[in-house]
């Protein structure tokens, strides 16, 4: 294939865009907070089946706090009686029993307000643990929604660059022979579209070339269309080239 010297470093231009594609389009889908808004997730995750554990030790806790806070309210209100019909008795043997009552109740009240006391620091420390995991939680949501924020707008300047690289792309490749912007990306399809020949150096694969190829290269028309043989890629000459 034959083409123009001009059409062949346009190549250039167009393989730079491409690069910068694939850049832009990798960092789209790639932005570098993504993998610790990953672990956050996991690790929020974990915060919250350990918080629904303790929310659930401490509800069992307020219930059997009632219960007890409900018993000693049932005992309050059988002393009381007693204590009125203890008041009101003539009868010494039946005050004798209010009385034994009445002392039972004082005790079984004393033994409830105990385990109050205790379910009531046992709550309190439960409290606490609730809300030592909500602050986790917390904290986890704040790093995440900042990363997020910040992948945002990593993805949103690499959406940016791949539609400007894009359309400058598409301009250069208009200024090409079709045939020849065709050639180049069934070659960058498998690899190497085009790299700039330097002192003897493919630019597409960094490969030192041979003296025989070299020589090749030399007698070879301006216009004709040369591929490395080290990577295939269009080899496009210019003063550079040191030919």
């Amino acid at each position: 294939m034959n083409a123009s010297p001009a059409d062949q470093r346009r190549l250039l231009e167009v393989a730079e865009l491409d690069a910068r594609i694939r850049q832009a389009e990798h960092a789209r889908k790639n932005p570098p907070q993504a993998a610790r808004i990953q672990e956050l997730v996991g690790r929020r995750n974990e915060l919250s089946h350990e918080l629904s554990g303790r929310l659930g030790a401490r509800d069992d806790l307020r219930a059997e706090l009632a219960r007890i806070e409900s018993d000693v309210a049932v005992v309050d209100a059988r002393s009381a009686r007693d204590a009125d019909r203890l008041a009101h008795t003539s009868n010494s043997k039946e005050a004798q029993g209010l009385e034994s009552e009445i002392a039972s109740l004082a005790r079984r009240k004393s033994d409830l307000e105990d385990g109050e006391l205790e379910l009531m620091e046992r709550l309190e420390q439960a409290d606490a643990s609730v809300a030592a995991q909500e602050a986790l939680i917390s904290e986890t949501n704040a790093e995440g929604s900042t990363l997020s924020a910040e992948a945002k707008r990593v993805i949103a300047e690499a959406t940016a660059a791949f539609d400007g690289a894009t359309r400058d792309r598409a301009a250069i490749a208009d200024k090409i022979a079709p045939e020849l912007v065709a050639l180049y990306d069934r070659l960058a399809a498998r690899g190497v579209g085009a790299g700039l020949l330097t002192r003897g150096t493919c630019g597409g694969c960094n490969m030192v070339l041979s003296g025989t190829d070299m020589q090749k290269i030399r007698q070879s028309a301006a216009d004709a269309v040369l591929n490395c043989p080290e990577c295939g890629g269009i080899l496009v000459r210019t003063e550079e080239s040191g030919l």
